[in-house]
């Protein structure tokens, strides 16, 4: 994808973030609301992020909800300091496949975050689990942007590559803050159509995304 701030999305770019590693077309989005909860955070990080939550959310025309009938909450959000605290962490390894391994790899990558999703019969997302290690690179990042950051990679599964080298938020002005780059608030906008299934695996599905961009919501 082209790291223009402005530049419209082409149909190859939109194809591009969902199109995986593996070369797998993937797409997914939320098919139900989404319930967070945060750890790890003094409350007002905690209030920060859960605004960005719902910012995007609106965005995107989905939904929360106070509790997920299932799963209590669905989109849990770890901060901490080191990898090696998530193997101390309580229960983890029922919702973290191969918790050890995980972290053995994030540990040897000096990996900073992690995301990993679950989903319903339908291929939605019904679940997701962030981590964000606090290292000295985000350490002097504001947090209103790694909130922002972490909850626009969440809304819908993007490709393991999507933002390898570039970012979904951009700093129009210097000492100004970041905001989400317009043309992927667009891919979200569109991304939630409801005439839209809530999960593709055809490639021809970013030709369908591509059409709505730019329509007025």
């Amino acid at each position: 994808m082209t790291d223009d701030t402005l530049s419209p999305l082409t149909p190859e770019d939109v194809t591009a973030l969902f199109t995986r590693a593996d070369g797998q077309f993937l797409f997914a989005r939320w098919g139900r609301p989404i319930v967070p909860v945060v750890f790890g955070v003094e409350e007002a990080t905690v209030a920060i992020l859960k605004g960005a939550i719902e910012a995007v959310v609106a965005l995107a025309g989905h939904r929360m909800a106070e509790t997920d009938p299932e799963l209590g909450a669905n989109l849990m959000v770890f901060f901490l300091r080191d990898w090696s605290e998530l193997r101390e962490t309580p229960n983890l390894d029922r919702l973290i496949p191969d918790l050890g391994e995980t972290v053995a790899r994030l540990d040897a990558a000096e990996a900073n975050q992690y995301r990993a999703f679950r989903f319903d019969a339908d291929g939605g997302i019904k679940a997701a689990f962030v981590f964000i290690r606090m290292d000295a690179a985000l350490s002097v990042v504001p947090a209103e942007s790694i909130a922002l950051s972490q909850v626009v990679q969440t809304i819908v599964l993007w490709s393991d590559t999507a933002f390898v080298g570039t970012s979904p938020l951009a700093i129009l002005r210097e000492g100004g803050p970041a905001i989400l780059k317009p043309q992927i608030a667009d891919l979200i906008r569109a991304a939630y159509d409801p005439a839209l299934p809530v999960a593709a695996t055809d490639p021809s599905h970013a030709l369908r995304l591509a059409a709505r961009l730019g329509r007025p919501q």
